[in-house]
């Protein structure tokens, strides 16, 4: 009797071991830019001959939707139209402050996206201000300090602002060059064209530096289909810093 309860005890624990050594389920991967500030503006909403279009209200609250899904926190982050028909419209000095007040909720780090008009001078910012390189690159001091920041700007000759902003803390992305002009800014188009690749981009992209690599190809690829002379050559300048850090920086998108 004694060597077969023994028995019986030994196939028991047999039958159990596997379960017991079931692996536990595997937790998400963790969110790289919890605590950032994300700021989306579209700064204009006009064609070339000032007539009103779509194309920069829509790459705004698409953009805003593609970030938050490749894992930028909503809590975070906020975006603005600075059109000025809109039901509740804002100021160039709203914008000023609203992403100022954000940057105080999320201070690990900062990634601003601008979408406008451009000039080999400034970019539009509302119905009566632009914004110039020595401009932009105070905001961004107020902003973002020594935080590590992606800044991307959408417009012509949106290349103006690589060396005001460029800091070893720092990832400048631009549409274009200081000398050429960008393109997609028809009441036909959905988004400019810049833009639309960065959206086209952003669901396979695993961060930022892939995501730039993308969008400068499209880009390419776009205006060669377009039969474009003179290319909009987007412009990538990534600091001593965040060539480490930005690998890291890994973006995470919901599962199942």
């Amino acid at each position: 009797m004694g060597r077969f309860l023994i028995a019986v005890l030994s196939m028991t624990l047999a039958l159990a071991a596997p379960a017991c050594a079931q692996s536990p389920a595997s937790s998400p991967a963790p969110n790289r830019f919890e605590g950032w500030t994300t700021a989306v503006i579209a700064a204009d909403w006009r064609d070339g001959d000032g007539d009103p279009i779509l194309a920069f209200d829509n790459a705004r609250r698409d953009l805003v939707r593609a970030l938050q899904t490749a894992g930028l926190p909503r809590e975070t982050m906020v975006d603005y139209s600075l059109n000025p028909h809109l039901t509740d419209p804002v100021s160039a000095q709203d914008v000023m402050d609203g992403v100022a007040a954000a940057a105080q909720r999320g201070q690990r780090g900062c990634v601003l996206y601008l979408t406008s008009h451009g000039s080999p001078e400034a970019v539009v910012f509302g119905p009566d201000a632009e914004l110039a390189p020595a401009d932009m690159a105070r905001l961004v001091r107020r902003w973002c300090g020594a935080r590590p920041t992606v800044v991307i700007v959408s417009a012509c000759y949106s290349g103006i602002f690589v060396n005001a902003l460029a800091a070893p803390n720092r990832m400048i992305l631009t549409a274009a060059s200081r000398e050429r002009t960008s393109f997609g800014c028809g009441a036909q188009e959905t988004y400019p064209w810049f833009d639309g690749c960065v959206l086209e981009s952003l669901p396979s992209a695993t961060d930022f530096l892939a995501l730039a690599a993308s969008a400068r190809a499209c880009v390419v690829l776009r205006e060669a289909e377009a039969g474009v002379e003179l290319s909009s050559q987007p412009q990538l300048f990534v600091g001593a810093e965040m060539q480490i850090r930005l690998p890291t920086l890994r973006f995470t998108r919901p599962t199942g």
